[in-house]
This record gives structure tokens, sequence and C-alpha cells, in this order.
């Protein structure tokens, strides 16, 4: 996509892609046709495997039972770069993210342009490359397009026959909402996927002393509540938060700058470790020590 119209008739291309398939990866494996709305039978749900975290457990009858939504990354969390971003604040870009393929927009996400991959960044411009005036444009290479309703095995074959291993998904107005790559279905196959340089960020908070917590934004409230014993909801609100970052939201009625302090209601101190202009990414959260009251009659003069 090259345009504001490209944006806008991708989901509708792809919606019919989905219609008109074939039946996928998963037609492929069992020799027969599937049809997209695989997982109900005779008008009634097939019943989903799931692992002992509530999650679908990893198998081939995902391919046709679970859609894109089901494991696409939301648009608040896509890490994207501007068509007009130079090489330095590129370079940092895919330091920062650790990923190797970033999309790239033109104006906002809603403008999709493409991806850029770090291997061609590297070859052209890295290496003692010879070149010499950067132009991200020039390095952008196609994305698929593709509705949150579209099963996943289809979206496996199409980035398997076209060599294109992201995809956004787009909404009915044509709209971003989210992203998904070929590893995110694999793994929905074989279960995790791992390399050298992932890191263990999935636990959602660690108590780095004792009462303070290191928490990722998107770690669940109520978890978190249950771990340190104390309601962190907002009193005389008529708003609720699932997250913790939800709740920094909430108290202060914005995106709180990196470094920010905010205190709750409930005596807790929360501390924005990281954050960019569009959302809070991790928490520094200091809990008071419980109060100790003393028993009745302690201290008191043998009679």
């Amino acid at each position: 996509m090259t345009d504001a119209d490209g944006s806008s008739s991708a989901a509708p291309s792809a919606q019919e892609e989905t219609e008109t398939g074939s039946g996928g990866f998963w037609g492929l494996l069992t020799g027969r046709k599937v049809k997209p709305r695989g997982d109900r039978v005779n008008g009634t749900a097939a019943p989903v495997a799931r692992s002992g975290n509530g999650g679908a457990r990893p198998g081939l009858s995902n391919l046709r039972r679970m859609q894109i939504a089901d494991v696409a990354i939301p648009k608040g969390e896509i890490e994207a770069v501007a068509a007009d971003t130079d090489l330095a604040d590129l370079v940092d870009m895919f330091r920062e993210s650790g990923f190797t393929r970033l999309p790239v927009f033109e104006g906002t996400l809603d403008m999709p342009l493409g991806m850029v991959h770090l291997k061609d960044v590297a070859l052209q411009y890295g290496f003692d490359g010879e070149a010499t005036a950067f132009d991200l444009r020039k390095l952008v290479r196609p994305l698929i397009y593709a509705p949150p309703s579209m099963p996943i095995g289809i979206l496996l074959q199409k980035m398997q026959s076209e060599r294109i291993h992201m995809a956004l998904v787009i909404d009915e107005y044509g709209g971003t909402d989210g992203l998904v790559t070929i590893e995110d279905l694999i793994e929905q196959v074989i279960g995790e996927i791992e390399d050298e340089h992932d890191v263990d960020e999935d636990q959602p908070w660690t108590e780095e002393s004792p009462g303070v917590y290191v928490a990722l934004a998107r770690a669940p409230l109520d978890e978190f509540e249950d771990e340190v014993g104390i309601d962190l909801s907002i009193p005389d609100s008529d708003d609720l938060a699932d997250t913790l970052g939800g709740v920094v939201f909430l108290l202060t009625g914005r995106v709180p700058a990196r470094g920010e302090i905010v205190k709750h209601p409930a005596g807790v101190e929360i501390e924005v470790v990281d954050a960019d202009p569009r959302r809070i990414k991790r928490l520094r959260i200091q809990v008071p020590k419980p109060t100790v009251t003393a028993a009745p009659g302690a201290g008191d003069a043998d009679d």
C-alpha cells in the first residue's frame, strides 16, 4: 500500500480472500476443503482445547478454529515508524524494540505504507555501505492486510505463498486494528518459540525489594491486588480499570511522563518508569507497610 485509498480497500479485499479461499493451510494438511467458520458443527460451537492458563492449547486444529483477532497484538502496542524517520532514529527504534521488522506509516498508523526490514537497512547503510542519502521509503516492503475474522490457517498460507511474514489487521473502516507475524501463527500450532535474544519479559511484575514492585503497565489489576492485598480501585469513579496502567491513567486523566510519581488514595506510590506519548509501559509500585495494631490490653499493667 502506498496511499490512503489503499488502506480503505484493504479490508474488503482481505475479507473476500477469507470467504473464497480454498480452505487454507488446514485444507492442505487434511486434503479437504474447510469452511472459514469451521469451528461450528451443526450450528453448535465445537469444543476448544484450553491450556492451563486459559489460552488455546497449541495444535493443528487452531489453524481453522482460531481467528486473527485471537492472536494479534492490539494497535496500542504496535511498534512502528513514520516514513520520514531518519537513519539514526530508525536504528534506535530497532535497538529498543528488539524487532527485525517494523511497520512504516504516513502520518498515522491508519495509513500504513508497508514494513522495513533490519536486514535491508544493514546491507544498504551498514557494513561500510556506500549509500549516503537515507530515504526510508525506498526500503519499504509490502505488508499483508487482513480482517480480524480471517482464520489463522488462511493467513499462514497467504504468508507462505507471498513470502511476507507480517500482517496488519484492518477494521471495517480501513483503519489499523492490530498486527500479527508468522511467528504468532506458528506458535498456535507448536507452542512458544524463543530465540537467543528473547528475555523473560512475560512476568507481569517482580518484587524489586520488600514492598516495591516493578510491573508492566498491562499487568492485570485483580491479580496484583491479590498479590499485595490492597484494593487499587479508584474511589468515587464510574470508570473501571483492568490493568495497572489503567489505574494510573484514571488517577491522572492523561498519559503521565516518564519519571512522574502518582499517589493512590490507598497509600500506594506509583512511579512511571517507562512511557511514551501514547502509552504507559512500566511502573514501579511502592506498597505501604501494613500497620501493626497492638492487641487489646497489651502494655497494661498487671492488675
